[in-house]
């Protein structure tokens, strides 16, 4: 995937580093033509500088010459008189022959020279310098004009982060402005102010694009609660003529007849319901929260149901991993109304599933901070392949033979994403079934 923050942060610094590479070159070529040419300029000054008086010395002619570093005796000068003869020497142990008048470079005694010679009121003055120690000093300081430069890298390079950083911060805020919201928001997003002209387009686009998807799901939950609110009042009205007619012998037919009749039309009951209890969920943005006691809603959960699952001779039964009389340590804050449909359809899906003598387990459980409550059952379990796919509307199991909506999961998932927790399931280890996990309630601060 291209990033838009690396690519320009390539190009860009990839383009500084080659236009400083090119300046540097430039910068350091021209210093360093130019200090020979202060050096030149050097060995006249120093020429037109000496003395008329100037004679040879023992402490002349006993120096050494020292080329290797940058001593005092990097200049080499030898003055003639009218006759020809030398009358002055800066250095021993040095024997340049005299050329003429005017500037060169020459080769002698395995060193390069750069010589300068002149007349001057009757005397030959030459003046030489060794390559070498010209080219050392050029390259020192050709090497410190470019020292800016190699501290204006670095300060260009932060220009750039800071520049490309601050280009991008509104995409950045609306990258955050979209991850905070609930998975169910939909409200459009506001520019705020200073946000560039260039994102103003985005943003519009996003937002038509979210008004329409609001508007296919309200137009979605709306056609599915008036079907189902307008299904429920017949059903149940049939059901009730159909049981008026069983008892006054105006319906002929079979007991078994009447009790297939009375399954299929509490299957459709069910179905209506679960699907109005979908759409006021989906209808949600926030549910009403506020501190209750969930090992108590736990219990009369289990109380509520239990008939259920005796009808099954299923044992049914609430367990705690801490001391169920300490209250305050099952208190969350949640929304009464959904945690009990969550539990209702998660204990109702178990005893579909629980084989008659089986065993479902409610256990309460916390952990520091954190609360969750698990349903355990003792039925076949599901395979790996679809525990995801379980979670959508209408699936069920391949192979099942008990009757349900295909509802139950989607809306106890709905219920568990509204506050913010986790709904997840796992095959039973060291027994056969499947358990049925809500995680991350938080437990209320006594």
């Amino acid at each position: 995937m291209t990033s838009i923050r690396r690519w320009l942060l390539g190009w860009l610094i990839a383009g500084l580093a080659v236009s400083t590479l090119t300046a540097g070159y430039a910068i350091f070529y021209t210093a360093h033509d130019e200090a020979s040419e202060l050096f030149d300029y050097e060995l006249r000054t120093v020429a037109d500088s000496l003395p008329t008086d100037i004679r040879a010395t023992d402490a002349a002619l006993a120096r050494k010459p020292d080329f290797e570093g940058l001593s005092e005796d990097r200049l080499f000068i030898e003055v003639w008189n009218p006759e020809g003869g030398s009358v002055y020497k800066s250095l021993g142990r040095v024997d340049l022959p005299r050329f003429p008048a005017g500037l060169r470079t020459i080769e002698h005694d395995e060193y390069h020279w750069r010589v300068y010679g002149t007349r001057q009121d009757g005397r030959f003055i030459q003046i030489a310098q060794p390559i070498s120690v010209r080219e050392e000093l050029a390259l020192r300081l050709a090497l410190r004009t470019l020292a800016p430069l190699l501290l204006f890298i670095p300060t260009i390079i932060a220009i750039v982060l800071f520049v490309v950083g601050k280009g991008l911060a509104p995409l950045s805020e609306i990258s955050r402005a979209l991850a905070k919201r609930s998975f169910d928001s939909l409200a459009p997003l506001h520019l705020t102010e200073g946000t560039p002209v260039e994102i103003t387009p985005l943003v519009d686009e996003l937002n038509d694009l979210l008004h329409r998807l609001d508007v296919a799901s309200q137009t979605q939950r709306t056609f599915v609660a008036d079907a189902a609110h307008e299904l429920r009042s017949p059903l149940a009205a049939l059901k009730l003529q159909l049981q008026s007619a069983e008892l006054d012998g105006s319906l002929v037919g079979s007991k078994q007849t009447f009790e297939r009749i009375e399954g299929r039309l509490n299957r459709l009951i069910h179905l209506v319901n679960q699907l109005l209890t979908l759409a006021r969920e989906e209808a949600q943005t926030g549910g009403r929260f506020e501190p209750i006691n969930l090992r108590r809603l736990c219990e009369r959960v289990v109380a509520d149901i239990s008939p259920l699952a005796e009808a099954k001779q299923i044992d049914l039964g609430l367990e705690f991993s801490t001391p169920a009389k300490l209250d305050q340590l099952y208190r969350v804050n949640a929304e009464p109304g959904g945690i009990e449909v969550l539990l209702n359809n998660l204990i109702d899906n178990a005893i579909r599933y629980t084989p008659k003598g089986g065993k479902i387990d409610v256990v309460l459980k916390r952990e520091g901070e954190q609360i969750s409550v698990a349903v355990s059952d003792s039925g076949p379990g599901i395979p790996d392949e679809e525990r995801e796919r379980v979670f959508d509307r209408f699936y069920r199991s391949t192979g099942t033979k008990e009757h349900g909506s295909g509802l139950g999961l989607a809306i106890a998932l709905k219920i568990a994403q509204r506050h913010h927790a986790t709904l997840w399931m796992a095959n039973n280890v060291d027994r056969s079934g499947l358990t049925v996990t809500l995680s991350g309630l938080h437990a209320e601060s006594a």
